[in-house]
C-alpha cells in the first residue's frame, strides 16, 4: 500500500495537468506546511522567523516544467531577485536552484549562461548557491556543469544522492575540487539498475559518504530528518574531532521543527530548505511520496 501511494504521488508530481490545476487553487490542503508561500516577500518573512531562533536557511524559487528559453530566463530572473531580497532584508540565507528550471533540458549553453549570471549576483552579495540534484538522467550533466562552473566560481555547491550506486565514486572525483556538498538520501523514483532498492542499503551508503567527505576535510551539509543518521554524524564528528564549522545539518521547511531547534540549542548549525513560488506542486508531491505521515496531515486539512 505504501509503495503504491509513493508511486502515485511521484507520478502526479510529473503531471503538467495536475500542476496547472494546483496553480489554479493555490497552496491548499496542507501544502502551506511545506512551502513558505508564493511570493518572495512571504519567503523572506519565513526565513526571518527561522533566523530569530538561530536557524539559517536556503531559499528555493520552485520551478518545474520549463520548456522554453523565455521561461528559463524568467526563472533565472527570479533567482536573482531572491538574492536581491536576501541582501536587502538582511536575513541569513543561501539560494538553492534546479538547473532544469534554468533551461538545462533546452540548451546546455543557456543553462550555463543563466547559472553564471546568478553566481555573479550571489558573489556581489558574498552569498552562496546550491545546485539541487535531480533525477538520474540529469546526474552526469549536472556534475559536468558544476565542474565547469568551479573553474571561475567558489560560491557554488551541489547535491549528492546516497541511493545511487555511483555516489561513492562521485565523492572521490569531487575531492580535488574541495566541493561543498549537500548529502541526501534521494527522493526520485529510480531503476534498481542505478540505485539501491533497499532502504537499509541506502542508509549504509549514506553513512559511508558522510564519513568520506568529512574525512576528506571538506564542508558537508547532512540533509536528513532521520534521527539515527543525525546521531551517527554527531558521534562520528566527536570521535574524529571534526569541528562544527566544517558541517551543518539541513532539514526541510515544516518538518521536524522541534528537532531543528534542539540541534541549534546543542550548538550545531541548522539550515532549513525553504521553497516558495507558484510552481510548488511537484515539490509537494515528492514530500508526500517520501513520508506517508505527510499524507494523513493533508487529508486532515482537506476536511477542516
Amino acid at each position: 500500500m505504501e509503495l503504491m501511494m509513493r508511486n502515485m504521488f511521484q507520478s502526479l508530481g510529473k503531471s503538467r495537468a495536475a500542476n496547472r490545476l494546483a496553480k489554479k487553487y493555490g497552496l491548499r490542503f496542507g501544502a502551506a506546511r511545506f512551502v513558505a508561500g508564493e511570493t518572495i516577500a512571504q519567503s523572506i518573512a519565513a526565513v526571518h522567523a527561522l533566523n530569530q531562533d538561530g536557524r539559517v536557511a536556503t531559499l528555493d524559487h520552485l520551478g518545474e516544467f520549463v520548456f522554453s528559453e523565455e521561461e528559463a530566463l524568467e526563472s533565472a530572473a527570479m533567482c536573482m531577485q531572491t538574492l536581491d531580497a536576501i541582501a536587502e532584508s538582511g536575513v541569513t540565507s543561501n539560494l538553492s536552484l534546479k538547473m532544469t528550471s534554468l533551461g538545462l533540458d533546452i540548451s546546455r549553453d543557456l543553462c550555463i549562461s543563466n547559472m553564471k549570471r546568478i553566481l555573479d549576483r550571489a558573489r556581489l552579495y558574498d552569498n552562496f548557491v546550491r545546485i539541487d540534484m535531480e533525477d538520474f538522467a540529469h546526474c552526469q550533466i549536472s556534475l559536468d556543469i558544476y565542474r565547469e562552473l568551479r573553474q571561475d566560481y567558489d560560491n557554488v555547491g551541489i547535491v549528492i544522492q546516497a541511493y545511487l550506486f555511483r555516489t561513492m565514486q562521485d565523492i572521490d572525483d569531487l575531492d580535488g575540487l574541495a566541493a561543498n556538498l549537500r548529502l541526501v538520501k534521494g527522493a526520485y523514483k529510480e531503476s534498481p539498475q542505478v540505485a539501491f532498492p533497499e532502504k537499509s542499503d541506502v542508509d549504509e551508503n549514506y553513512k559511508k559518504i558522510i564519513q568520506k567527505h568529512l574525512l576528506n576535510g571538506h564542508y558537508t551539509a547532512i540533509a536528513s530528518h532521520d534521527e539515527a543518521i543525525i546521531q551517527f554524524t554527531k558521534q562520528f564528528v566527536h570521535d574524529q574531532q571534526i569541528p562544527n564549522q566544517q558541517f551543518e545539518f539541513q532539514m526541510l521547511y515544516g518538518i521536524c521543527e522541534e528537532l531543528q531547534k534542539q540541534l541549534v540549542k546543542e550548538g550545531y548549525r541548522v539550515r532549513v530548505y525553504v521553497p516558495y513560488g507558484v510552481d510548488w506542486f511537484g515539490y509537494f508531491m515528492r514530500r508526500l511520496a517520501e513520508r506517508p505521515a505527510n499524507v494523513w496531515f493533508v487529508l486532515k486539512n482537506m476536511f477542516k
